[in-house]
């Protein structure tokens, strides 16, 4: 299979189920972000860190491919003639929302309480969270912005917002296992 199709060259692709939308569309800026946020997935997952944090990751992409899946199925075309969806994968489930939350409780208890908004960075490992985790807000920002003009799964919409908060809770659990220093931001005084 050649990688090059050429169908492309005018400025256009195809989602799931042949439509053809340009392609800065918002839907393809939507799950072009998520594969961007993938990417900076696998690059904190290639770092020195637990092992336990790498196998999360590794779920966390395939779930992220899921949701790019949703996002590039043209919704008028979700469900085939047959009636079956187009899509013949797992959905986001509440346990895969659930998870998320889990594991950013158990993060949570064994870091001191955050008094104050840190500064991101302290160590590269962390940083490269922080990006990720500011990659993810903006892939929520632009599917909540498609959702307005048309729906999208809400259970996707959810998992987005959970995972941008566990990857900042990560940044704060890696900076503390890699005894990076945490600076806290306080606004400087007016002379």
């Amino acid at each position: 299979m050649k990688i090059y199709t050429k169908t492309g060259d005018k400025g256009t692709t195809a989602l799931f189920g042949g439509t053809r939308v340009p392609k800065h569309h918002i839907r393809i800026e939507s799950y072009g972000t998520i594969d961007e946020l993938n990417s900076h997935l696998g690059l904190i997952r290639d770092q020195n860190i637990n092992e336990h944090y790498k196998n999360l990751l590794i779920h966390i992409q395939d779930r992220l491919f899921t949701v790019g899946a949703i996002l590039a199925t043209d919704p008028e075309k979700a469900i085939l003639k047959n009636g079956k969806e187009r899509l013949n994968i797992p959905k986001i489930s509440d346990e895969n929302i659930e998870r998320l939350e889990k594991e950013m409780d158990a993060m949570n208890d064994e870091l001191p309480p955050m008094t104050h908004f840190v500064l991101p960075g302290g160590h590269q490992t962390v940083s490269f969270c922080h990006i990720a985790r500011c990659v993810c807000r903006r892939a929520e920002r632009l599917t909540t912005a498609l959702n307005d003009i048309e729906d999208i799964e809400p259970s996707a919409l959810m998992y987005l917002n959970r995972l941008s908060d566990y990857l900042f809770v990560l940044a704060r659990k890696l900076s503390y296992d890699l005894q990076a220093k945490e600076i806290k931001w306080i606004p400087e005084k007016e002379s």
